[in-house]
């Protein structure tokens, strides 16, 4: 646990051309300029993608789909929230945040600029915290919305900047009023103690019931993220230790893609799982692995969709991202077998794009459609963690 003062590296543009530019980038400064991503932020060990990874995928690409996609969101006029900011979403956003860094290059690793909007527009919303309106409010919506709101943007603004300030090796202010603002929504009594209120619009596996659990564990990678001089004040050695005893109090409810979720705060905040629900959590998914290498979102859960439809039952690069992502941070090496043949399939999975495959385990939809690759961003942005050594 503890805050990493690795500096980041520099940014690669939000348009297409910007793919031939970064590949120039790459053959000047070396393979070396390419710093590992979130995981290895966590654990202050600075790690580079080898040669081979590079051959094997395209991280320009990657970069250029995530910085469109999410370039795209901010834009969308469903996406605009007031005083000039845009809904984070657990979709796009989220994932576009934690994985961007990872693709960033020498010599100066700086965010890009889509990135930096990211970020400007976070911040006005925690420093304006009790003039903005929520993202979804009981009047617009129903009753209960607007503290569900409060309880998932806290924890996501919180992780954004952490993870933010973590790849910079600085502390901003903006960030410890986040982390605050996260503190005064965690539930204190009753079954959910520990955890915070969190969207829940019936849509897997971020916005139902059971998502409360994948907040608690983003919100336990933000505070494992924090500073060890912040952690140790007391209103966070009490808010993380009801925490730590909600994640592991349920995790046994939770399904398996909670359960991974679970995993990998356990390996942020050196607490959270017992080791026997760890060891659970790794034999029941390596138990799912498929013939091809790969991990179905659709076999992480009891899901079904809404519309009737039969769900995917294909490996996609959202599971398997995740998937190999995690069992890494949890200590498994690139090199066992199980993972090998996960990271073999992401190599031959990436689309001429730079994204990965996934589908929605809502409704049937055209994956390339805006919405439809909704699913695709948070794929691509996993497959790009496990990929860049996770």
């Amino acid at each position: 646990m503890g805050f990493c003062r690795r500096l980041s590296g520099a940014c690669v543009g939000p348009h297409a051309q910007c793919v031939a530019g970064f590949r120039m980038l790459l053959a000047n400064f070396g393979v070396a300029g390419i710093v590992l991503g979130l995981a290895w932020v966590w654990t202050g060990t600075s790690q580079k993608l080898d040669a081979a990874s590079l051959q094997d995928w395209d991280a320009a690409a990657a970069a250029a789909y995530l910085d469109d996609r999410q370039a795209w969101w901010m834009e969308w006029p469903r996406a605009a929230r007031d005083h000039g900011t845009s809904c984070v979403s657990c979709h796009t956003t989220v994932p576009y945040a934690l994985a961007r860094t990872a693709l960033r290059v020498a010599p100066t690793r700086i965010p890009s600029t889509v990135e930096g909007r990211l970020f400007e527009s976070i911040e006005r919303r925690v420093t304006a915290w009790q003039e903005v309106e929520p993202f979804y409010s009981d009047t617009e919506h129903r009753v209960g919305k607007s503290r569900e709101s409060r309880g998932t943007e806290a924890i996501l603004n919180a992780l954004i900047l952490m993870n933010r300030d973590a790849q910079a090796g600085v502390f901003a202010a903006t960030t410890r009023q986040a982390l605050n603002c996260l503190w005064e929504l965690q539930l204190h009594v009753g079954e959910d103690a520990g955890a915070w209120p969190w969207l829940n619009f019936g849509l897997e596996p971020w916005e139902t019931d059971a998502a409360q659990y994948l907040g608690a564990a983003l919100a336990g990678v933000a505070i494992g993220t924090a500073p060890d001089d912040y952690v140790s004040e007391p209103r966070s050695q009490l808010g993380r230790a009801r925490l730590v005893a909600y994640l592991s109090g349920v995790s046994d409810f939770q399904h398996l893609f909670n359960r991974l979720h679970g995993l990998w705060t356990t390996t942020i905040l050196e607490d959270g799982l017992t080791s026997l629900q760890q060891q659970s959590v790794i034999t029941d998914t390596l138990g799912l692995q498929q013939k091809d290498g790969g991990w179905a979102l659709s076999a992480l859960g009891s899901f079904q969709r809404l519309d009737g439809t039969a769900l995917d039952q294909s490996s996609d690069g959202y599971a398997t991202g995740l998937v190999v992502f995690v069992l890494q941070r949890a200590g498994m090496s690139r090199e066992d077998g199980r993972l090998l043949k996960g990271l073999n399939w992401l190599r031959a999975h990436q689309a001429e794009d730079g994204s990965w495959p996934a589908s929605s385990l809502n409704k049937a939809r055209n994956p390339f459609s805006a919405r439809g690759r909704f699913m695709r961003d948070a794929a691509t942005a996993y497959a790009v963690l496990a990929l860049t050594g996770g």
